[in-house]
Parts: structure tokens; sequence; C-alpha cells
């Protein structure tokens, strides 16, 4: 019978571990040298979250969560009316907890938004006041 190798050799292994630790070195220095954008970048994507998990809660409760509800009706079924009849065992997101923006402040929750849309999650940047430039600007779902 013919032998068949069907396995990695030892050398190839090291190959690709090499390959994958450049490849981490160059990404992760590039974050290093940028965190205030990396955490710009970090706070959009859950604010992204945030805005489809609300829309889905629109699609399944025909409304947004209350403003006093707030973000927390996306984890945990709220106890303040309106009270959803059909909420999810595991709620909108993937926590229980709500999370909170990159520079540990909480996310604003607005319903309606200022632009008079139906919803907005807010953060405020860096500086975690309105306005600013940069990587303490402001992060508005209406701007996604």
């Amino acid at each position: 019978m013919p032998r068949t190798n069907n396995g990695f050799t030892l050398i190839e292994i090291l190959v690709v571990v090499l390959i994958i630790s450049i490849l981490a070195g160059i990404v992760g220095v590039g974050v290093l040298r940028h965190p205030g954008e990396a955490k710009v970048t970090a706070a959009t994507l859950q604010i992204k979250n945030f805005k489809s998990a609300l829309q889905l809660y629109r699609m399944e409760q025909n409304q947004v969560p209350t403003q006093q509800q707030g973000l927390n009706a996306l984890c945990v079924k709220p106890t303040i009316a309106p009270i959803p009849d059909k909420y999810p065992e595991d709620g909108y997101l993937d926590s229980r907890k709500l999370p909170k923006d990159p520079w540990s402040r909480d996310y604003l929750y607005l319903a309606p938004g200022r632009s008079n849309e139906t919803f907005e999650v807010i953060s405020y940047g860096s500086d975690g006041e309105p306005g600013g430039t940069g990587t303490a600007g402001d992060l508005s779902s209406s701007d996604l």
C-alpha cells in the first residue's frame, strides 16, 4: 500500500504561526499608535449594534423603548409601561448587561431623537461633553 501524507509537517505549522504572528504584530502596532481612533471605531460599531437591536425591537413590539425604559430594555424585559407581551427570553443584545462606551460612560438614548427621528443613541466621545472634534466628537446613530 502506498503511504499518503494527510497531515501538516512541523515546518508548515511553524510557517503559518510565523505569518499569523507577523500580521497580528502589524495590526497591534497600528491600534497602539492610534488608541483614540480605535475607541471611536468601537463606539461606532456598538452604536450600530444598538441601532439594529432597536429596529428589531420596533418590528416585534410595534414601538421602540420609551426614553424612561432606556437602552436597558434591549437587555431585560422592561418593568415600566408599556411592557412588551412577546419579549424574547435572551433580550435583543448579546449580554444581559448594558455595555458602556469605550470611555466607560453610559450611552445616551433619546426617544424621539434630536432631529425628530424615532430614536437616537449618542456617545459624546473622549471628553464626555456635547460637541467637539476628533476623538472628542459626538457619535450618533442618526449619522450612521
